[in-house]
């Protein structure tokens, strides 16, 4: 089986992980603060908080906004449900933003038309989650410009973006956001195992994120409210939760972290492969290639997460690809769609989402690779 993404770990990455085992530290130890750093200094954050995964960094970003029941988020509606469930989790009431047809994700277009239908019911939005589907970056500039208009919170879900580059700037620099939240799973760009981070440029929100990350519990003497005990005393001054990461996770985050840049050139270079092979079939097999009506420069990057193509009778193609061996995958039924959010329909994620097949994309594929994938997709196409 050629799976649609899987990690890629080295001897280096071995070590890294071996040297921390040896150290006196497994946790709460020089890794994860190292980690942060280091990734801060990647995506040019002034502060960076790890945890151990992108819905814990999605929860306490919630919380650290606070965000609760007596509010509404709105959420991109194409997405893994995590986007939307942080809002539950803190008891918020969740609305969805509809996406563009073509690529899956939200616009300023369809932003503005969900603002302005809550608004008619006298809701305000308290936040919305826009998310980077397949490392495609947003159009962080108009949306902002909405963020202003209506004055919400705004959350990148950048799971799928580490490396991607908007207007010149890096995905999770918060230049238009409050905050930015990335994923480590092994699927992903880089990985920890498991593990998830959360960027932005507010200090305040930085401090409030480290007391939710680890059971709201102050160390530092200087922060405690009853200054009369000594050095070992430690206080509980809000509710928190046990979301650390490990300093064995940080070590291998810092030596993927370190592959980065070959990582992203090895997937971008996939990425300008797979047209060589489909282009002349487009018409012919009616495929769509994902980037189509977006032009790639080096001032507007996808980290290339996911390759999402747009075939016929998508789900015939995906029982006969996987049959043969291609580890291909869906990504995603809208959020709206899911039983516990009520089976809401909406015509752009619907339209996306028929079509949306995810080919392999990950830096152990070679180009032989990819012509075997593409020469059994317009064979499986053949038979549809």
């Amino acid at each position: 089986m050629i799976p649609y993404s899987r990690q890629c770990i080295d001897e280096e990455d071995v070590e890294a992980v071996a040297s921390t085992l040896r150290s006196d530290y497994l946790t709460t130890g020089p890794q994860v603060p190292l980690f942060e750093e280091e990734l801060a200094l990647r995506v040019n954050a002034p502060y960076c908080v790890a945890v151990s995964s992108a819905t814990a960094a999605l929860h306490i970003s919630m919380l650290a906004l606070g965000i609760g029941p007596q509010d509404t988020v709105l959420v991109s509606n194409v997405s893994f449900v995590s986007s939307a469930n942080c809002a539950r989790m803190v008891g918020a009431k969740v609305e969805f933003v509809d996406v563009d047809e073509k690529s899956g994700l939200i616009t300023p277009k369809t932003l503005k038309k969900a603002l302005e239908r809550l608004k008619a019911q006298g809701i305000f939005v308290k936040a919305v989650v826009a998310v980077h589907l397949s490392g495609r970056p947003l159009d962080l500039a108009g949306l902002y410009k909405l963020k202003q208009e209506y004055g919400f919170y705004l959350i990148e879900d950048a799971a799928h973006a580490l490396g991607a580059v908007y207007k010149g700037d890096t995905i999770g620099s918060c230049k238009y956001s409050d905050l930015c939240v990335f994923s480590f799973h092994p699927v992903k760009i880089i990985t920890t195992c498991e593990g998830g981070a959360v960027t932005c440029q507010d200090e305040g929100l930085y401090k409030e994120l480290q007391l939710l990350r680890s059971h709201g519990i102050v160390h530092d003497k200087a922060l405690l409210q009853d200054q009369s005990y000594p050095e070992f005393y430690y206080e509980m001054q809000t509710l928190g939760f046990n979301y650390r990461l490990s300093d064995v996770q940080a070590a291998l985050g810092i030596s993927q972290l370190n592959k980065l840049d070959k990582f992203l050139e090895k997937r971008r270079a996939l990425a300008k492969l797979y047209p060589t092979f489909l282009n002349e079939h487009l018409k012919e097999y009616d495929i769509s290639l994902p980037m189509a009506d977006l032009e790639e420069h080096e001032e507007n990057l996808s980290s290339w997460h996911l390759y999402q193509i747009g075939v016929p009778n998508r789900d015939c193609v995906y029982q006969t690809l996987r049959a043969k061996g291609i580890g291909v995958q869906i990504h995603y039924l809208p959020i709206s769609r899911h039983p516990y959010y009520g089976k809401i329909h909406l015509e752009g994620s619907d339209k996306f989402f028929k079509r949306a097949l995810s080919i392999p994309l990950h830096v152990r594929l070679e180009k032989r690779d990819l012509s075997l994938i593409c020469a059994l997709l317009l064979e499986s196409l053949d038979k549809v």
